[in-house]
């Protein structure tokens, strides 16, 4: 357990550093989503549906992009994020606004004594499950959280992504969660050259992984999809394509890069 808090505090000390780079980056676009911009992608916003009216729980929201985009859709949206640094940026842009959305910072295996409330919509996306060791304990507090009738939502990067070197030349990592694993982080996805440099502690998690905690939790499965796209140049070694979505370099549409699913309460 003490391995553990040290690995989640020297994560929540990398993302403090990363926040202030990524709020001003052109990867985030901060100035045009102010000006009315969706932060959501075309998967999401399709699966999710009309939102108008319902309450959505935002696990590791980042600095509240996404959060507050779907605030504007017209739902009641709380946000939680273990980085206390982008959970400052989240209010500050949420007041800049003028929404109404509630942040609040927490580790999420924590967040049942930081927040005693229910939702319609439990909503987590992109690059989100591999700064968790544990997706038994993740879904039971979706469970808690989720409403009867109500549904969990995620888009992700597919776990064969996590497999490969930066540069995507070979596999380098365990398909499953039977590693711990270190890098020495240099940069963010959103600046390569940042001056960010940190060891970052992460767990590669497979499908039928992710599928069974929810399935045990006693959520059900109402559907999965994998796409052969990412819709962020966040990774190396990516071309862009007519479509606006980037796809591996001499791999294009030759593996999944991203998956979705919604399982219901």
């Amino acid at each position: 357990m003490d391995d553990l808090l040290s690995y989640f505090e020297a994560n929540k000390k990398l993302w403090n550093q990363k926040t202030p780079v990524h709020k001003d980056s052109d990867f985030y676009d901060v100035p045009s989503f102010l000006d009315g911009k969706s932060s959501l992608n075309a998967v999401e916003l399709n699966e999710l549906g009309d939102i108008k009216g319902k309450k959505i729980l935002h696990l590791q929201c980042h600095f509240g992009m996404d959060s507050l985009s779907l605030a504007r859709m017209g739902a009641s949206v709380t946000g939680v994020d273990f980085s206390d640094a982008a959970i400052n940026e989240a209010r500050a842009l949420n007041e800049k606004l003028g929404l109404d959305v509630q942040f609040i910072c927490a580790n999420i295996y924590d967040l049942p004594s930081e927040l005693n409330d229910q939702f319609d919509i439990v909503f987590t996306s992109y690059g989100v499950i591999g700064w968790l060791p544990d997706l038994d304990k993740w879904a039971s507090v979706i469970n808690a959280f989720l409403k009867p009738g109500g549904f969990f939502y995620m888009v992700e990067f597919h776990p064969v992504v996590w497999m490969f070197d930066d540069e995507f030349i070979e596999i380098k990592y365990y398909y499953d969660n039977r590693e711990l694993i270190v890098i020495d982080a240099e940069g963010t996805y959103a600046d390569n050259g940042a001056p960010i440099k940190a060891k970052e502690y992460s767990w590669n998690h497979s499908i039928s992984e992710v599928l069974n905690a929810l399935i045990h939790a006693g959520l059900k499965l109402e559907h999965f999809n994998e796409y052969s796209y990412s819709p962020y140049a966040c990774f190396k070694n990516l071309v862009k394509g007519d479509d606006g979505n980037y796809r591996v370099k001499g791999m294009e549409g030759k593996i999944p890069m991203i998956y979705s699913l919604r399982a219901s309460k």
